[in-house]
């Protein structure tokens, strides 16, 4: 399937990589992380070039509820930070994120992980990501898109940060899709 950026010509400055953490455990997580795609692909100014493998992990922070679907999207944008930020949280929206309880359950969660090789202090747009580099389900998908990422503030490899964090925390399995009913 080719998905062409529909964007305005003088609205287009430079097209942009970015890698998009997913997350779901409320509802039909699979559909939800779908329909995260669709939307983005749908929105004129961003589209997916690239899924990571998706991973079922257990909750971080708030543990009192269900277990996650994770993967990582890697897109190309139009968008500055700031912009894609808030385009990802219009997402959010459109697929029924309610924001009750500090890391609490969730239909959809778009954080941008990492952005080009920039590093943002912008309150609406902390690139990379402030905890990605704790956390399993984000460094695991990552590395099955871009193993030799250089992460701009750490200065070393996702696969290489994943190595050391793996001996404090298990690796998330990979999630297989139930079978289609016939």
């Amino acid at each position: 399937m080719v998905i062409k950026l529909m964007v305005k010509k003088e609205d287009r400055t430079e097209l942009h990589t970015a890698y998009i953490g997913i997350g779901s455990n409320i509802g039909d997580r699979f559909n939800n992380i779908k329909n995260a795609e669709l939307e983005i692909n749908s929105s004129g100014n961003s589209k997916v070039v690239e899924i990571s493998k998706i991973y079922e992990t257990e909750p971080v922070g708030y543990l009192n509820q269900a277990e996650f679907l994770n993967c990582v999207f890697k897109i190309e944008t139009y968008l500055e930070p700031v912009q894609l930020m808030k385009s990802l949280i219009k997402i959010e929206k459109i697929l029924k994120r309610v924001r009750v309880i500090h890391w609490g359950p969730r239909t959809i969660d778009l954080d941008i992980i990492f952005y080009d090789n920039i590093i943002s202090t912008a309150k609406d747009a902390l690139i990379p990501h402030p905890r990605m580099h704790e956390r399993m389900f984000v460094l695991k998908p990552l590395c099955d898109l871009d193993p030799s990422y250089i992460h701009p503030v750490i200065n070393k490899s996702c696969i290489h940060i994943a190595e050391k964090l793996e001996s404090e925390q298990p690796s998330p399995l990979e999630w297989v899709p139930p079978p289609i009913n016939s």
